[in-house]
């Protein structure tokens, strides 16, 4: 064991020490954070504006500030970017965020604050790596370099010159503390080129050479990269260019879709890989027991959480529902839509994910999807959690792999009956459609009792269709759109037809 892997276990202790805590107290945290917040706030514009002040009550919290999607939020962002102090936080914020994403906007620009930086994005980070060398203790991962897949920041034309805005992956590269960047491949002048394929290509160069023990980021991207390594170096599994490899710490979208190609490339049963929740407004959730796919939710990492049951949203957006709930009453099982609270100035901020809690005490959750990512064109309501797990099923059965889809509704026309159509581009083509499109009808019936009941007898809906695209597909529409690398997503379900008639015309 090296030096630097003895000093980490040495002072990881007490960081395991406080998650033990969190596992067993999350009430506490979330009560000492919500009155830190109160006091910060009453520092604030916002918070003046809100009546926002130490000692308040929730209840008096919850009424004096009403909930906020981004489009309600983005005034107050703007006069931040353009550089007004102590607007949502005290003080100045330089970095922003950005994002795509379900708002009215084409980008989304999240506040990031140096408080929100270090007490919730690093810490995270640092607890998701502190709980891994807990429980591999024979663990090489600090003898080698992690693979970071960065995006790219840039000066603020809304700004003053003072003010930042870029991907969160850029944001922290940018902020990193200097010995992290010790062990950290690429470096930072070649991790945060803007050019996406520049990027694999030096990382390419560069990473080959190197001892690579772990890997990071969105599954999607680092798919494209590893895949890109393996031509590089003319090899078919990625032990052979990079034999410590051990860990690969992955979110911002599902990794069922894309564990068959992690296993094509990584065929050993001793590759680990955790699931975090990492997104711009926060670090929310890591998997902490490899052995359970749910997140331990971080109640001491400068987030208040409220939740909001999904059948009850639209009321709440109204202003007629008032049962929020909290870290204290939450239940298991009961689909819920996320709001946040934050170091990073968001108040009571509809973050657009939707969660479900699998354990209380400790509280662990699941992402079950977006708050606006779902089609329920029919009354079938599904749920972008029923379409991975349906797709993730049908790839096991027939033997097949996918590289990205997105779904869209193909509405009622002349007295015809609705469905649903898959856009998809195999990795792995399926050898009979047929039977792949039969069985991913049945097993998206058997995720969603609303889809099953309206598909039964086809009474109001056929059965789903699909589409197969040429290889590449995907990515050369998003580097013609300008979407490559960073947080640009392919939008997995959509309630219309814009983005799926775009998409099938750009292929005509």
């Amino acid at each position: 064991m090296t030096i630097v892997s003895k000093i980490y276990r040495f002072y990881s202790t007490r960081r395991i020490k406080m998650l033990d805590l969190n596992r067993k107290d999350p009430i506490s945290f979330q009560r000492g954070l919500f009155e830190t917040f109160m006091k910060k706030g009453g520092e604030t514009i916002f918070g003046k504006e809100h009546n926002i002040r130490e000692g308040m009550t929730l209840k008096e919290f919850q009424k004096s500030v009403p909930l906020r999607d981004y489009d309600k939020l983005e005034s107050w962002i703007k006069r931040a970017r353009s550089g007004e102090e102590n607007l949502l936080w005290p003080g100045r914020t330089v970095w922003f965020a950005k994002s795509s994403g379900t708002s009215s906007s084409k980008s989304k620009f999240i506040p990031i604050t140096d408080e929100s930086l270090n007490l919730c994005h690093y810490d995270g980070m640092q607890n998701m790596l502190s709980t891994y060398i807990h429980n591999n203790p024979d663990s090489k991962l600090l003898e080698g370099m992690a693979l970071t897949l960065g995006g790219s920041a840039k000066i603020d034309e809304a700004g003053d010159g003072r003010t930042q805005y870029g991907d969160l992956s850029a944001i922290l590269l940018k902020n990193s503390p200097i010995l992290a960047e010790f062990r950290r491949t690429p470096p930072a002048e070649i991790a945060l080129i803007s050019d996406f394929e520049k990027k694999v290509d030096e990382i390419c160069r560069v990473a080959s050479k190197q001892n690579v023990t772990s890997i990071s980021g969105v599954p999607s991207w680092n798919l494209i990269l590893l895949n890109a390594i393996l031509k590089y170096n003319g090899k078919k599994d990625l032990r052979e260019v990079w034999p410590n490899l051990e860990l690969f710490m992955h979110g911002g979208i599902s990794f069922d879709p894309y564990r068959k190609e992690y296993l094509r490339i990584i065929p050993h049963g001793d590759m680990n890989y955790m699931e975090n929740y990492n997104a711009s407004e926060g670090y929310f959730a890591f998997q902490d027991d490899p052995s359970d796919s749910s997140m331990l939710l971080m109640t001491n990492g400068g987030v208040f959480y409220e939740f909001i049951p999904i059948d009850k949203l639209e009321e709440a957006l109204e202003g007629r529902f008032k049962e929020f709930e909290t870290a204290e009453s939450v239940r298991k099982g009961i689909n819920y839509a996320m709001v946040i609270t934050t170091n990073g100035g968001l108040w009571r901020y509809l973050i657009g994910d939707s969660v479900v809690f699998t354990s209380l005490f400790p509280h662990k959750i699941s992402i079950t999807g977006r708050t606006q990512l779902f089609i329920n064109a029919f009354g079938e309501e599904l749920m972008i959690s029923n379409a991975e797990r349906a797709l993730s099923k049908t790839c096991n059965i027939c033997d097949c792999s996918v590289e990205n889809y997105t779904v869209a509704p193909l509405f009622m026309e002349e007295g015809g009956k609705g469905s649903h159509q898959w856009i998809i581009e195999f990795k792995i083509p399926p050898a009979d459609l047929e039977l792949f499109v039969n069985t991913l009808d049945e097993e998206v019936c058997k995720v969603n009792s609303d889809y099953e009941a309206k598909r039964a007898n086809s009474v109001t809906m056929t059965r789903l269709s699909v589409v197969p695209l040429p290889e590449g597909t995907f990515y050369r529409w998003m580097k013609e759109s300008g979407k490559l690398g960073g947080q640009n997503k392919v939008p997995r379900l959509n309630n219309g037809r814009k983005f799926a008639d775009k998409l099938l015309e750009y292929i005509k």
